[in-house]
């Protein structure tokens, strides 16, 4: 891993907190639902640059890698109707979770004390959290992170 942009390390190796967040469609979902799969989650915001721009990339990734076992969570501090409009623009095929307050809990839950965006959070299949980044994402790098857990 980089220096650069690395999240901080005070949850690798412990096991992924729980949460229960609103989906886009109304429906909840907790992270016991991702049970099983590598679980990348990724929090962003639809004011926020660096996700608008790392998103389609996550979005390829999560094409190319779900039937290897990886599924992606986006996790958007945001207002629902704004963050479905951006979704469908952008044509986001992996699962949106959206909130405020609840979200922002779930990030400080998660090891992003800073509370800056986009952070992003790898969990392995035995739900373990084996690597946090706070920053912009490169695809490379990504890959070089989560292949070995699939």
């Amino acid at each position: 891993t980089s220096a650069a942009g690395i999240g901080p390390t005070a949850m690798v190796g412990k096991p992924r907190p729980p949460f229960r967040l609103g989906a886009m469609d109304g429906q909840w979902v907790s992270a016991d639902d991702f049970d099983g799969p590598v679980l990348l989650v990724n929090f962003w915001a639809t004011w926020c640059a660096p996700c608008r721009e790392e998103m389609p990339m996550l979005n390829e990734v999560q094409a190319e890698l779900g039937s290897a076992g990886l599924v992606i969570v986006g996790i958007a501090l945001d207002d629902v109707a704004r963050a479905r409009v951006f979704v469908a623009q952008l044509g986001i095929d992996y699962t949106i979770l959206v909130g405020a307050g609840d979200v922002m809990a779930t990030g400080l839950a998660y090891g992003n004390q800073a509370g800056v965006l986009p952070y992003t959070v790898l969990v392995d299949r035995d739900g373990v959290v084996r690597w946090t980044y706070l920053g912009a994402l490169k695809k490379e790098a990504l890959l070089a992170e989560i292949e070995p857990l699939l």
